[in-house]
């Protein structure tokens, strides 16, 4: 069977996504435009993710546990997790990584943690688009334990790729999928591609005009189409 996805939008915690992308508007606008699968993927977190689970389980909108995480090399990765749970312990596990560089909200935005009724329950306090300290290895390595699935993040961009911070996509790595923002864009890998919209904005997110093969709409077919040894 056929879904359409959008794997990389930002909810309310990344600071450079709207107060809008609240979990309950980003299910709810997936699920009434016709996307099947979504990923909330923001900077180095997962804080909002249950409750964007939750709200999904109201709908037949199927969402993928994922974080955006960010090397040493400045190199953006989505990270996609078989359960909400690995999800969350992986970002429990990168986040002492992360450098105590307080949030202004006044310049970079917002970092709020909503509940499933998107009622404030919190604020990250420590910026969360700044780089990890892990390099790319230790980060492919820190991830291992909890199954994250990691995608090389818009990789036919100038910034905040693998190609602009190391020129290719090194085989070595062993990615098997890449994210392009334009499945026309000519980048040197010869993996699967797949193209998300990186939405900051309801407005942004994608049509479904995208599609995966899947033998079943459950997370680990998902992941198995896309490369994932589930």
């Amino acid at each position: 069977m056929k879904v359409s996805y959008d794997l990389h939008l930002h909810s309310c915690l990344s600071p450079c996504g709207d107060n809008d992308m609240t979990p309950n508007n980003i299910v709810h606008l997936a699920s009434m435009i016709g996307l099947d699968v979504i990923a909330v993927s923001d900077h180095n977190a997962a804080k909002n993710l249950p409750a964007v689970c939750k709200v999904a389980q109201e709908t037949d909108l199927l969402v993928i546990p994922a974080m955006e995480l960010c090397s040493a090399e400045e190199i953006h990765l989505l990270c996609l997790f078989p359960t909400l749970e690995q999800a969350l312990a992986c970002s429990e596990a990168v986040y002492p990584y992360l450098p105590r560089v307080k949030n202004r909200p006044d310049i970079f935005g917002d970092q709020q943690i909503l509940n499933e009724h998107d009622a404030l329950i919190g604020t990250e306090p420590f910026l969360l688009i700044n780089a990890l300290t892990l390099s790319l290895d230790d980060l492919i390595a820190a991830v291992r334990p909890f199954s994250g699935y990691l995608i090389p993040a818009h990789i036919n961009k100038d910034a905040y790729s693998i190609v602009s911070s190391l020129g290719a996509v090194p085989p070595e790595y062993g990615f098997r999928c890449a994210e392009v923002s334009d499945l026309n864009a000519r980048v040197p890998f010869d993996g699967m591609k797949i193209c998300n919209s990186d939405a900051h904005y309801l407005e942004h997110i994608s049509e479904p005009v995208h599609f995966l093969e899947v033998e079943e709409k459950t997370v680990a077919s998902v992941l198995r189409a896309l490369g994932a040894p589930v």
